[in-house]
């Protein structure tokens, strides 16, 4: 990464252009964040508290869906608050690559951990015998760390590709860096970044899923030929993340779409998508989780009336 990394500045034009809705703006991400944050880790601490559901798979994969959302959010939100709160709209051309990092990152590891759940699911329903033979804690492990090492080495070179362009602009119409954004401000053609960003999106994000979709057709396979009952709990442990892979799959859709086919859109449809990525599914994941599985809500259920009747008993 060039020297002059550290001193160039991106200037975010559309903060300027909202004039007073940036107040409306900064509390409704900041409500969201803090909200998204808290149901995150409210979660993830159910999760670990309890020894029913700690360690095992779908559960492990659950975490690391939280935790994914939340370093999302959190790069965005933040990001927002600060250029609003401070009246400044500039932000360092390293910051704004480490943004792009980490925005990668939460897309391409949320579809890749919605698939690994989703072939949990299938073997799950489909080869139960094989169940706990097939989805060990040290495979689960194994291959989450898989996806995290391989992620981050493409987000990091998608970084590093973004550094080496010689920027004729400095000024972008949008609430976050994104690495689009910054090749249009690019002196010289720019395809080796469109192309490298397209094969990365069909790679991490059609392929799980295309996943996702092949384990649910085998699921629906099996499950019609099963009774009645059966076929409630199966899709009683599916439901959850079914929503949530189409929820995400949609978010993602519009945001390919604004960043790859168009830089001037009306300032609303830039917000909407921004906080239709970034901000809505971190908090919905958990939401969702937390009403439809029924073993989170009796795992909830029982932490609230131990706690209860501690404090009736002191």
């Amino acid at each position: 990464m060039n020297n002059s990394v550290n001193l160039l500045q991106i200037t975010f034009t559309i903060y300027s252009s909202l004039g007073v809705y940036n107040v409306a703006l900064v509390v409704f991400v900041f409500v969201f964040y803090v909200s998204s944050v808290c149901i995150n880790v409210f979660l993830v601490m159910v999760i670990c508290m309890d020894p029913r559901l700690y360690g095992r798979p779908m559960y492990v994969l659950l975490m690391n869906l939280c935790l994914c959302g939340m370093v999302g959010t959190t790069s965005v939100c933040l990001s927002i608050i600060k250029h609003v709160l401070h009246h400044n709209q500039q932000m360092s051309l390293q910051a704004c690559l480490t943004q792009i990092f980490f925005n990668g990152m939460y897309s391409t590891c949320i579809f890749c951990i919605l698939a690994l759940m989703a072939y949990d699911r299938y073997v799950s329903i489909c080869k139960p015998l094989l169940y706990h033979t097939i989805m060990t804690p040290l495979r689960v492990n194994l291959m989450l760390l898989v996806v995290y090492m391989v992620l981050s080495s493409f987000a990091g070179m998608q970084m590093y590709l973004t550094s080496r362009l010689q920027l004729c602009g400095h000024t972008v119409d949008r609430l976050v860096c994104y690495s689009m954004a910054i090749a249009y401000l690019s002196c010289k053609n720019s395809t080796v970044i469109y192309v490298y960003g397209l094969t990365c999106a069909c790679f991490f994000i059609m392929l799980p899923s295309c996943l996702v979709i092949l384990s649910y057709v085998h699921i629906f396979m099996v499950i019609v030929k099963k009774s009645k009952d059966s076929q409630r709990k199966a899709l009683q442990t599916c439901t959850p993340h079914l929503v949530t892979f189409i929820n995400f799959s949609v978010a993602s859709l519009f945001g390919v779409i604004y960043n790859r086919l168009s830089r001037d859109l009306p300032k609303v449809v830039t917000i909407f998508i921004t906080v239709n990525f970034f901000i809505i599914p971190p908090l919905l994941h958990p939401i969702i989780y937390g009403i439809k599985m029924q073993e989170i809500r009796q795992s909830i259920s029982k932490r609230l009336k131990d706690k209860k009747r501690n404090c009736n008993f002191n």
